[in-house]
């Protein structure tokens, strides 16, 4: 069920107290009388005009800018988001109306086996609405954490949003962090209550009609110069880049000469249209309107996320544009066979070109060959990204363990000869300098905002100290809400904390950092053997005083991710040539007294004693192979104690 809320919903306590009364009985929901009859004659006639119109390319002339209405879904994950954008394409009649329309916008593989959005898509629905025309731009963008940036980017190309809300649920972390970004951008909030289900459609006409009413039109003029915003875009390898864009002003066509505001380049456009939810060509776009436009854009490293277009001959002022991610999770990226480098590296350009808030630089390694330095925007983005590589391009890789540049003081003139500066940066942990090297360590440390309701702040300051952080100030911003800022070490946030500070506040603490230089640190670097030998994988950097911890962890959790063999496997953390921590795999054994029914003791002796011999010799010439999913699970930390 999906009514939306009345107007002024959109202040921050307002929105909160409107959901506490939502979940109460006996509260006075909007009417649902009509919803079902007076949505069937308006149903019906988008629907006859869809459907003609697919027999040929659309002119989209008949949709003037006030008639045009552009929108966004946001949500906290799991909220309804997918679910409400199949009702809307059902009820605009973009998709027949069949029980398997579930997640329709959702066309990644990992979408659906996970049942999580990753990535904003955008349909473009015709809706007749008191006897006019309309032209709805739905984009549906993912709700976890770790892809804000898709819908950040989402909300440049729209005048308004639809933020969902789950009753049952409430308002969660993401949903404020959603409606913040919505209130930044300055867009029209319509306020979505998910009561039930929206499986059987109800109420969803009025939210169209909230859209229509609410939701201003693009201020775009057609008759000015074009400025499109390519805000999204994938690479199709036989009509290369095909760009997503919101045209500001004027009108492209087929044949144009476009020009890129980023590169310069000069490009004719090959084909324009609208995502009806797939591509369906138009003789035009004109200002306001969302759509996809292919210009013969061969190379990805063209098509640059945040550029303006305009048309060759009539430069214009380029569009802002949008923020760079930050990253929040560094790891090695190698492919499994060296031969594979140069696939692999095609496969890397074509995805981040999709998924622009990825970071890569080039990187090398002694066992590992050739590879990248991949900044993600958190674990389940790194884990989707990698997941992606397997289905979409058929790329196996090895993940290193996640980490932060570091950097190191030389002590002598000779060494500082050698590297030719005195201060140097180790990206690669297996690059660590020993300390007779050097004077000084030095890691990165941020300022570290942390949101929170009152009631969860002891929990979440014991959780900051664990993680060696320093207390800068404690404000209370209102009655139940508080601000703490503290100067954290990188290295302490980059795999779990995020989760971690979800688990302590049930979701509802915010987190945000920003760089705040190099301070000086006791760091050791911390090497994993299998029977003596390193994996170099999964050296660590650490702090002195973790370094037991740390090490003592990572072995437990390779001991329950390591397939046992038919040797024992010792799992060892060492420090220099001190082994701080052990675990071990115990070898397959048969069981060699199975035939020996009683008799002489030294027969048995003999019989175990062969078979220990044959276990050594085993142990010498067997190797261990480390599994790609053992990285993932050693990745993650046991919580503090």
């Amino acid at each position: 069920m999906w009514p939306p809320a009345g107007p002024g919903w959109w202040r921050g306590r307002a929105l909160a107290a409107w959901v506490t009364r939502a979940a109460c009985p006996g509260l006075p929901w909007p009417p649902r009388g009509g919803t079902l009859g007076a949505a069937g004659e308006s149903w019906g006639l988008s629907r006859l005009y869809s459907s003609a119109e697919r027999k040929e390319k659309v002119d989209m002339s008949r949709f003037p800018v006030e008639n045009i209405r552009n929108f966004s879904i946001i949500a906290h994950v799991d909220h309804g988001k997918s679910t409400l954008a199949d009702r809307l394409l059902e009820l605009t009649g973009t998709i027949d109306k069949t029980k398997n329309n579930k997640q329709v916008l959702d066309k990644l593989q990992v979408e659906r086996e996970r049942g999580i959005t990753v990535k904003a898509q955008t349909a473009s629905l015709f809706y007749n609405h008191e006897g006019k025309q309309y032209l709805l731009n739905l984009i549906d963008t993912p709700g976890h954490v770790d892809f804000s940036y898709e819908v950040s980017r989402s909300l440049s190309a729209c005048q308004g949003v639809l933020l969902v809300v789950d009753a049952n649920e409430g308002i969660q972390a993401q949903t404020v962090a959603n409606f913040f970004l919505a209130f930044e951008a300055q867009l029209s909030v319509i306020p979505v209550i998910n009561k039930i289900s929206a499986k059987i459609g109800t109420n969803v006409e009025s939210v169209l009609q909230a859209v229509i009413e609410r939701i201003p039109p693009p201020n775009a003029h057609r008759k000015n110069p074009l400025r499109a915003l390519v805000f999204d875009s994938t690479f199709d390898q036989y009509r290369g880049v095909v760009a997503n864009v919101a045209l500001f002003d004027g009108v492209v066509s087929k044949g144009d000469r476009i020009v890129s505001a980023h590169t310069q380049k000069a490009y004719e456009v090959n084909e324009v249209g609208v995502l009806n939810p797939n591509e369906r060509p138009t003789h035009k776009l004109y200002a306001g309107q969302v759509g996809y436009l292919i210009a013969g854009m061969k190379d990805v490293t063209e098509a640059q996320i945040g550029d303006t277009l305009y048309l060759h001959k009539q430069p214009v002022e380029p569009l802002p544009g949008f923020k760079s991610a930050k990253p929040m999770v560094f790891a090695g990226m190698y492919p499994v066979d060296q031969s594979e480098y140069n696939n692999l590296k095609s496969a890397i350009e074509k995805l981040t070109l999709n998924d622009s808030s990825v970071t890569v630089h080039r990187d090398s390694s002694l066992a590992l060959g050739a590879g990248w330095r991949l900044g993600f925007l958190g674990l389940l983005h790194m884990e989707v990204f990698n997941q992606r590589l397997e289905q979409e391009y058929n790329a196996s890789v090895i993940l290193t363990t996640p980490t932060v540049p570091y950097k190191a003081v030389l002590s002598s003139a000779k060494l500082i000869k050698e590297y030719r500066e005195k201060e140097i940066t180790i990206i690669n942990p297996a690059q660590f300098p020993d300390k007779s090297k050097v004077s000084e360590y030095l890691e990165p440390v941020v300022l570290g905002t942390i949101i929170t309701p009152d009631e969860y702040t002891g929990k979440i300051m014991m959780l900051c100290q664990a993680r060696r952080a320093v207390q800068k100030n404690m404000i209370f911003i209102d009655q139940n809400r508080v601000m703490l800022k503290y100067l954290l070490p990188l290295n302490e946030i980059v795999v779990d904390f995020y989760d971690s500070l979800k688990s302590l506040s049930s979701g509802y603490a915010s987190f945000d950092y920003e760089d705040a230089g190099y301070q000086t640190a006791e760091l050791v670097k911390m090497d994993i053997l299998l029977n003596g030998n390193t994996v170099e994988e999964l050296i660590t950097i650490v702090h002195k005083d973790k370094a037991h911890t740390v090490g003592k962890t990572i072995c437990e959790r390779l001991k329950d991710s390591l397939p046992r063999q038919l040797f024992e496997i010792a799992i060892q953390a060492a420090i220099g040539s001190k082994v701080i921590a052990r675990e071990t795999v115990k070898a397959y054994r048969k069981n060699v007294l199975a035939k020996c029914y009683g008799g002489d003791i030294t027969r048995k002796m003999k019989l175990l004693k062969r078979q220990a011999e044959g276990k050594k010799k085993l142990r010498k010439v067997g190797n261990v192979e480390v599994p790609k999913d053992a990285f993932i699970k050693v990745l993650k930390t046991h919580s503090d104690k």
